[in-house]
């Protein structure tokens, strides 16, 4: 099968538009989906496809449309709800993280609630504090919920195509950032359907002497640094993309470190109850004998996101970051 070469934002689009295509249940609900093409034109084409019954623009009310997918979805629909940003979904937290995810424990089974959660999530660039808001983690904490970080084209289609067959709620997280980046995407077929299982991260750098564990707009910071480290210094690092926070592969991430021995974790959010201080319980509870120095993060700093792009940047990861923590795991 030959690959071809197409933007993230491409793969979404085909995501959606096959799932619509597959299933007559699924819909597209969120602020301006349908007659704008999307604020991001991830759904660009979609409402002349498939008419304004099965992709519906919505007011500036994210806590009303939330809950009226959640509805929907209670009674055999599957919703895509779209938040223009995750920091918007705050508006609706008590849909999000109580109502959607509780449903099946608290109706005793009776209701399922196969719905998807999506739009841009963690910091782009210059959009201020309020628009920048790395959500993964606070979202991670509540049972029921699944939680998929895509940094790839591939990964976005596979992922979110996954996500709205699973019965559960997930959330698929996409980073503006990296809606222009282009990666190599199977063609769609009859005979190929491209799913990518929640829960199974990749490894898309092998390397020896350093385990870079990261998600999302990390994954290219890691890459950057692991070319580097190996050219500056000869440190071979193996770089891990979690995609899916939650469910977590941990047992491809403690092979990673059980080859490498040293661990840096890249993360897009604040360090505070962030992923990787998850990440590093996991590794020191199951095998902290493998490890040959302290785990290492990389995050945001603990203050809201300024505006001033020199600010910006300097809160904010960055490969230099990823270099100089594994130098320090590494004692170089």
């Amino acid at each position: 099968m030959e690959m071809r070469e197409i933007t993230y934002r491409q793969a979404l689009n085909e995501a959606l538009a096959e799932e619509l295509e597959r299933d007559q249940n699924v819909f597209l609900m969120g602020e301006e989906v349908a007659q704008y093409n999307g604020a991001y034109k991830i759904s660009q084409g979609l409402l002349e496809r498939f008419g304004p019954k099965r992709i519906i623009d919505a007011p500036i009310a994210e806590a009303g449309f939330a809950g009226i997918g959640i509805g929907a979805a209670m009674v055999g629909l599957r919703p895509i709800i779209e938040f223009m940003s995750f920091s918007f979904s705050l508006v609706a937290f008590d849909q999000v993280a109580n109502n959607a995810p509780n449903m099946l424990t608290m109706s005793g089974g009776q209701f399922h609630c196969p719905i998807v959660f999506r739009g841009i999530n963690g910091p782009a660039h210059q959009l201020g504090a309020t628009h920048m808001h790395a959500t993964e983690n606070l979202y991670s904490n509540f049972a029921g919920l699944k939680v998929v970080v895509p940094s790839t084209p591939r990964d976005a289609k596979g992922l979110l195509k996954a996500a709205v067959r699973d019965d559960n709620p997930v959330l698929v997280m996409e980073v503006e950032l990296l809606y222009g980046s282009k990666g190599l995407v199977e063609p769609p077929m009859p005979e190929f359907d491209l799913v990518l299982p929640l829960g199974k991260a990749s490894v898309p750098r092998e390397g020896n002497d350093l385990t870079i564990l990261s998600y999302g707009r990390t994954v290219a910071y890691a890459h950057k640094a692991a070319e580097a480290l190996e050219k500056e210094h000869g440190i071979h690092a193996e770089v891990v993309d979690l995609r899916s926070i939650k469910p977590l592969d941990t047992e491809t991430i403690f092979a990673s470190v059980a080859k490498t021995h040293r661990v840096v974790v890249a993360e897009q959010c604040r360090p505070f109850c962030g992923i990787a201080s998850e990440l590093t319980f996991q590794i020191q509870e199951h095998i902290f004998d493998e490890l040959d120095a302290p785990v290492a993060r990389v995050s945001m700093e603990e203050i809201p996101v300024p505006y001033s792009e020199v600010l910006e940047h300097a809160m904010l990861p960055s490969p230099e970051k990823i270099i100089a923590a594994g130098r320090k795991v590494c004692g170089v």
